[in-house]
Parts: C-alpha cells; sequence; structure tokens
C-alpha cells in the first residue's frame, strides 16, 4: 500500500485515503441553494475515488457571498438541497466536507466568466465588509469598516452555519482563512490598519479568526473533524507571511482544529507568486514540523508520483486537489494503477477495471 492511498483518522472520521477535492467555487447556485451541478459536480468525484470531496466557499451569510453565484448556509432550505448531496457522496464511500467562508472586501463581484468585476448598484450589489476601509483593487469600492457588533454578528453566522452543516450531513467543515476574504483580510497588516484590540499585534490580527475558529468547533459535533485554510503568505512585501502562519497553527491546534490546509495569496493584486509544482509545499511542511499539526499540502500537484513523495517524506498528511479534479474526476483510480496500488472501483465500473 502506498502512502497517498493508505486511510487517514482525525477524530472519528477515517479518509480511506489522502487524496481530497479541494473546494472550487462553481459560481452555479441560485439564492445560495446548490443543484444538480454541484449534485453532478461532487458526486463525480466521490464515484472516482477521493476521500474527501469539499464543497466550495460557502457563505455563512448572504453577505458573506463572493457572487450572487455562491452556495450558501443560512437558511433551511440550502441544508436540505445540501443533504441530497452528502448522501450520494457518503453512499459512495466518501466523506463530504464544506468550507465556510466570507468574502469580506471582495465580496459583491459578478461570476467569473462575466469578468468577475464588483457588481452595479443595479445588479444587485451589497455592501462589503473589512477590517479597514481600504478595497481590494482599482474599481473596488472601499468596504465598511465592521464594527465590533459586526464582528460578534458574523461570528454568530459561522456557529449558526457550523450546526446546519451538521444538519446536512457533512463530516467535516473548513473555515476559510485564506485568499484574501474576510478572515485573512484581518490576518494581514496589508489589509488590517485597525487600531483596536483586533488590529496592530500579530495576536490582535489573529483574535477574530480565533474566535470563529473557536466558535466552529464548538458547534460542530467533537467526533468530527475541524480544518482551516489559511494563505501561508501573502507573496508582498509587509504582509502575512510563513512564520505568522506557524503562530496562527500553534494557536489553531490548542482550539481544537485537526488539519491546516496550507495555500497562499489572494490578499492583494500585485502579489508576485512563484508559480510551479508543489510550490505550497513547503509552508504545509513546515507548519507540520514547527506547529505539530496534520497538514493539507495543495496548489500544483498533478502528479500522482508527485503525491506520494510529498506524503512519504513527511511533508504533509494529505493532498489537496483543484484542477486535477477538474481535468480527471476518476485521478485517484488512475493513480492507483500507477502507482500499484489495488482499490476498489464502483461495482458499476468494475469491467473498465484494469
Amino acid at each position: 500500500m502506498t502512502r497517498l492511498f493508505e486511510p487517514l483518522r482525525l477524530r472519528g472520521v477515517t479518509f480511506r485515503n489522502r487524496i481530497f477535492v479541494s473546494p472550487m467555487c462553481m459560481y452555479s447556485a441560485e439564492d445560495g441553494v446548490p443543484n444538480d451541478w454541484h449534485l453532478v459536480h461532487l458526486g463525480s468525484r466521490a464515484v472516482g475515488g477521493a476521500a474527501l470531496v469539499m464543497v466550495e466557499a460557502t457563505g455563512v451569510s448572504a453577505e458573506g457571498r463572493i457572487s450572487p453565484g455562491d452556495t450558501g448556509l443560512w437558511n433551511a432550505r440550502q441544508v436540505e438541497a445540501f443533504r441530497r448531496i452528502t448522501d450520494f457522496v457518503a453512499a459512495r464511500g466518501a466523506v463530504a466536507g464544506i468550507q465556510l467562508a466570507h468574502a469580506g472586501r471582495k465580496a459583491s463581484t459578478d461570476v467569473p466568466w462575466k469578468g468577475g468585476r464588483p457588481l452595479a448598484a443595479g445588479e444587485g450589489a451589497w455592501t462589503t465588509l473589512g477590517p479597514s476601509q481600504i478595497p481590494f483593487d482599482r474599481g473596488f469600492p472601499p468596504p465598511h469598516e465592521i464594527t465590533l457588533a459586526d464582528i460578534d454578528r458574523v461570528t454568530d453566522a459561522f456557529a449558526s452555519a457550523a450546526r446546519r452543516a451538521v444538519e446536512a450531513g457533512f463530516g467535516v467543515v473548513e473555515v476559510h482563512a485564506a485568499h484574501g476574504y474576510l478572515l485573512h483580510e484581518f490576518l494581514s497588516p496589508l489589509s488590517n490598519r485597525r487600531t483596536d484590540e483586533y488590529g496592530g499585534s500579530l495576536e490582535n490580527r489573529m483574535r477574530f479568526p480565533l474566535r470563529v475558529a473557536r466558535a466552529v468547533r464548538q458547534a460542530f459535533p467533537a467526533e468530527r473533524p475541524v480544518f482551516v485554510r489559511i494563505s501561508a503568505t501573502d507573496w508582498a512585501e509587509g504582509g502575512w507571511d510563513l512564520p505568522q502562519s506557524i503562530e496562527l497553527s500553534k494557536l489553531l491546534k490548542t482550539e481544537g482544529v485537526d488539519l491546516v490546509d496550507c495555500s497562499s495569496g489572494g490578499l492583494v493584486p500585485y502579489a508576485k507568486v512563484p508559480v510551479g509544482p508543489g510550490y505550497q509545499v513547503p509552508f504545509a511542511e513546515a507548519i507540520r514540523r514547527e506547529a505539530g499539526i496534520p497538514t493539507a499540502a495543495v496548489g500544483m500537484i498533478t502528479e500522482p508520483r508527485q503525491a506520494e513523495e510529498i506524503l512519504a517524506t513527511g511533508r504533509a498528511d494529505a493532498i489537496v486537489m483543484a484542477r486535477a479534479f477538474l481535468r480527471d474526476p476518476y485521478w485517484p483510480f488512475h493513480a492507483a494503477q500507477e502507482l500499484g496500488a489495488d482499490v476498489d472501483w464502483p461495482v458499476q465500473y468494475g469491467r473498465a477495471k484494469p
């Protein structure tokens, strides 16, 4: 058995292998409700052998969505629609997870294939929130500076979404604190210029994300794992970086977080990102070693032997893939064949197994 196909147990959940589907926005929901597209998209990855199928960044409130096409988890109708998906994913032997998110100053935009620009007032735009009144980029409106009452409200929204995730049948929740969205905006001094207890020092900038992680952990069953996705660096001078990420990860561990999903970037449009195969793996390796918490590696991991080497050398505990799964929903089966691992195929597909 290869390391890639070795089961992973976190709390009371066992993942059949270490291949996870990354949360990828489909921008195809209506009023936050997932539909047949999401059932087929997510279900096919479960059929294809992934261990964890993670739903896209899902707004904990309507204002927390990136676009009007994002999924949400703030009402019963959304819970009911997700239940159909999680039932199917579980029946295929995978674990269903959901990433809980608030887009902060990057919210209220059009879908990418229409340009992804900020919505105009006549297009259903809404007021965005941020730690400070600093827009994401030219053409973006300055966000409303979040108040202490807003912080309480958003924290409660994350906790409520975690409770709804239980009703919807999810085995894992992931707090989205990466890619320039609200929680990441509080972490980085490039977007957080506050002078109260939520700004300035590292301790203060971490306060809100840690509050959210604590609230989600308390709202989610003790036997089910909670992940946090972070951007380990802003790739910009004076911004959030790996040493700060290590300190955050140590504190997330004390809050009962079970795994840190190590991504990067997204905070500022001028970041200089050295993209290449496995370019974010060193972050997962350093956080795993220095913070003593399980990590997932993500980003330009496309080849089975590349994924196997990352795990076999102790650089991460799981592999999270996005575009590779868009290209090939059955990537795990093809990886098993290349690595010589014998894995179960759906009985309906048995005649095609090599």
